[in-house]
């Protein structure tokens, strides 16, 4: 399966784009960094946790994914507390990024009885 054609690597393709496209307002840059830096290790790791040839190196990936999307939830709701985001936009993004973290660690638990 490539993982191009996966709704996980998707959709967190498509949170890391959201992410980039609230950088223009957010004015902490190390801040910004960050948020941009989280969200963007999620696909990239999706994707090489995909590309893995053993069980064990991609399920390691995915755990990096999954450890990311904890990161992003973190850095996420303290934007919204700092007013550094949108509250309804920081909380719909949170929601995703917790939905997003589900899904890869079934993903996970389904690699290792594989």
């Amino acid at each position: 399966m490539k993982f191009e054609n996966t709704d996980i690597w998707q959709r967190a393709v498509k949170l890391s784009t959201e992410i980039y496209k609230l950088g223009p307002k957010i004015k902490d840059y190390g801040f910004k960094d960050q948020l941009t830096r989280s969200g963007l290790s999620i696909p990239s790791n999706i994707a090489e946790g995909f590309e893995r040839e053993s069980v064990k190196e991609s399920i390691n990936f995915l755990r990096y994914a999954k450890a990311s999307a904890g990161e992003l939830y973190t850095q996420l709701l303290i934007g919204k507390n700092v007013d550094f985001l949108d509250k309804d936009i920081a909380t719909r993004l949170m929601g995703e990024t917790k939905e997003i973290a589900a899904i890869l660690g079934a993903i996970i638990v389904k690699r290792k009885n594989f």
